[in-house]
């Protein structure tokens, strides 16, 4: 058995499984830090990403709307990685509030 230090950001949408979600993250005696985002040591055999999204995926009911975000860092080159293990990237709130200059914005081809 590994053991990893790992943090997972959820969100589940409005309606989610924030229950059996919340029940696994107390087994695991995560901590809390800041909305939808915990802190954890994950224990596990095998690889794992895959050992960490086949255990969530029997633990808490996984809808199109359900997004999970863990970063760790990999055994094999230290670095530190993220990955989605259940939905993906949205459009950022914050898209757009950037203002280019006009003539960044002229395409000169």
């Amino acid at each position: 058995m590994s053991k990893s230090t790992i943090w997972i950001h959820y969100d589940f949408g409005v309606l989610g499984d924030y229950e059996s979600f919340y029940q696994w993250l107390d087994k695991q005696e995560a901590k809390e830090c800041g909305d939808g985002l915990a802190l954890l040591k994950y224990e596990y055999s095998g690889n794992l990403i895959e050992s960490l999204k086949s255990e969530l995926d029997g633990s808490i009911i996984v809808t199109k709307k359900t997004r999970m975000y863990v970063i760790y860092r990999d055994q094999q080159s230290q670095k530190m990685k993220g990955v989605f293990i259940f939905g993906g990237r949205k459009t950022p709130v914050w898209s757009g509030f950037f203002r280019k200059n006009e003539e960044d914005l002229i395409d000169y081809e």
